[in-house]
């Protein structure tokens, strides 16, 4: 893609945030579009996020799930950007304006204590640069209409990313089981989502070395206090405004996502 095509790209992107006037699929609107095109695009919104005033305080990782790696015809997950103005506490209201056609997933949160910069990082290196795990809830969403995506689609849109709420039962790794570890995620006391740390790429620790290998080699290391979300644990739900999500991951603890029911939320 030619550099005016990428930017206008990524400008279609925010003015869909910006309006919910969701687009068609940037594959079928720039056919020439690659992985390398769509991280490009990815990058120029990050640099406009910050240039506005917002802070980087971590990354996600998505496409965590080999089914859903099938779907969209790739081998390998992606990743996107975390900003300070994604995050909500445990139970606080979350405005619907924010969202854009959200769906939910509950997922380990990581965060680290020491910087992932060294060229061939090994699940060691890993292991030993987490602080501490917490439970999460990703609010994912797409300024893709209907969800019409593959896999440049989504990277190019930050990984499909919206916000997220995390726990406050902060663990070390040594106090649960990554792997083992149940998930329940409930909508007003139903379940809707279940699943275990297996469902991330067979351990989230495996989906965090691979992120860390992928920034290093980017130039772009993990560093010490940054947030990492470390893929779905169980099936997305949709959102719709009103909800109430709990969700409980066994040895973690709790955590719950209040949605606001203002006028003119986005389903």
């Amino acid at each position: 893609m030619k550099p005016e095509q990428l930017s206008a790209a990524a400008q279609s992107l925010r003015t869909a945030a910006r309006s919910g006037a969701f687009i068609a699929p940037l594959r079928e609107t720039y056919p020439d579009i690659d992985a390398d095109a769509a991280y490009a695009i990815q990058r120029i919104n990050t640099e406009a996020r910050v240039a506005e005033g917002r802070r980087i305080v971590g990354c996600k990782i998505g496409l965590t799930a080999r089914a859903v790696q099938a779907q969209l015809g790739v081998d390998r997950p992606d990743f996107g950007m975390l900003f300070d103005d994604m995050g909500y506490g445990d139970g606080e209201p979350i405005p619907a304006s924010t969202l854009q056609q959200p769906k939910i997933e509950a997922e380990v949160a990581f965060v680290l204590g020491r910087d992932l910069n060294a060229e061939q990082l090994t699940q060691v290196d890993v292991m030993n640069a987490i602080d501490y795990a917490l439970p999460a809830l990703e609010i994912v969403g797409s300024r893709i209409a209907n969800w019409n995506i593959k896999f440049v689609d989504t990277v190019a849109d930050n990984a499909s990313s919206s916000g997220y709420v995390l726990g406050s039962t902060p663990r070390k790794l040594s106090e649960f089981d990554l792997r083992l570890c149940g998930m329940v995620m409930n909508r007003r006391g139903e379940p809707v989502s279940v699943g275990a740390g297996a469902a991330c790429l067979g351990n989230p620790i495996n989906a965090v070395v691979w992120l860390a290998r992928t920034m290093a080699a980017l130039g772009h290391p993990l560093r010490a206090g940054d947030l990492v979300l470390s893929g779905a644990l169980g099936p997305m739900v949709p959102v719709s405004p009103g909800d109430i999500f709990e969700t409980r991951i066994n040895g973690l603890g709790n955590v719950k996502a209040v949605f606001d029911t203002a006028p003119g939320a986005q389903q």
